[in-house]
């Protein structure tokens, strides 16, 4: 009887090569569109409309020089004002008040959590106008200040339903093992719940960073210059005059870098808080 086990293996083997091999080109597909948009803002006018492309060119930095010479700056710093102040005061508003509707055993938790996430339901021009005329009157027009209260708004239920689920599974022994070592309330969560918070608030952290800085609508609506976030000042390089692709695609690359620094960063958290809620140990 022949031994089978070293084609086993080969065969193994193979296979583990096959998967490598398509995951590497689902992530060369998926990482396509930045590396086209990276190659490019490297690119002057005429070699970016070269036909056909040149795979080796002479790189340039002109367009992130004339980037920084520009408004663009401002309009970067506005968007790291608004999106870091937005995701750290809808994190400490709505995780105590995740944590406290999952303690919370009346058989009306579960309906106040759906209506706090209604606000997420309904398309974001629907308030649109309310926002205008409000704001108009309180003149919070073109502020920044008007940009993170309409960001902490809607990233607020997207917090609170995100971390509650995350806090169910929580074992609520932990917080009595506190409380009858003398701890109070407030130093039960601090110190022993938001500790075991660590992947889910990574999570959320993400999703609410993302929201707030890739936003367009609200920011053309509600801004005019001194407010005005990256998304809206790249859009301002087409114009009448041309559509100045290097510096678009300059733009787009700057913008895209902290998204992608922020997910490297908290990676190892971040697929479990994605997951830490959907099953109950």
């Amino acid at each position: 009887m022949t031994d089978r086990r070293p084609s086993r293996k080969r065969a193994g083997r193979g296979d583990r090569w096959a998967l490598q091999a398509l995951a590497a080109l689902l992530a060369l597909l998926a990482l396509s569109p930045f590396l086209w948009l990276l190659l490019m803002s490297f690119k002057t006018n005429a070699e970016i409309f070269r036909f056909p492309p040149r795979l080796f060119f002479e790189a340039t930095m002109a367009n992130y020089g004339a980037l920084w010479t520009s408004e663009f700056r401002n309009s970067f710093a506005n968007s790291l004002i608004v999106s870091v102040v937005s995701t750290l005061l809808s994190l400490a508003i709505g995780v105590p008040a995740a944590y406290a509707l999952s303690r919370w055993t009346s058989r009306g938790s579960g309906t106040i959590t759906l209506w706090i996430l209604a606000s997420r339901m309904a398309p974001p021009i629907a308030f649109t106008i309310p926002y205008f005329l409000v704001y108009r009157h309180l003149e919070l027009l073109d502020t920044l200040t008007g940009l993170i209260i309409i960001y902490l708004t809607f990233n607020l239920s997207l917090v609170i339903w995100m971390m509650r689920p995350f806090y169910d599974q929580l074992p609520r022994s932990l917080e009595e093992a506190a409380w009858i070592d003398g701890a109070t309330l407030w130093q039960g969560f601090t110190r022993i719940i938001l500790p075991l918070s660590g992947p889910g608030l990574a999570a959320t952290a993400i999703l609410c960073f993302l929201f707030a800085w890739n936003d367009f609508f609200f920011a053309l609506i509600l801004t005019r210059t001194e407010a005005m976030t990256a998304p809206v000042a790249v859009v301002n390089f087409m114009n009448y005059e041309g559509w100045e692709w290097g510096r678009i695609a300059a733009g787009g690359t700057m913008i895209m870098l902290p998204v992608l620094i922020f997910s490297f960063v908290v990676r190892r958290y971040l697929v479990h808080g994605l997951t830490g809620g959907a099953l109950k140990g």
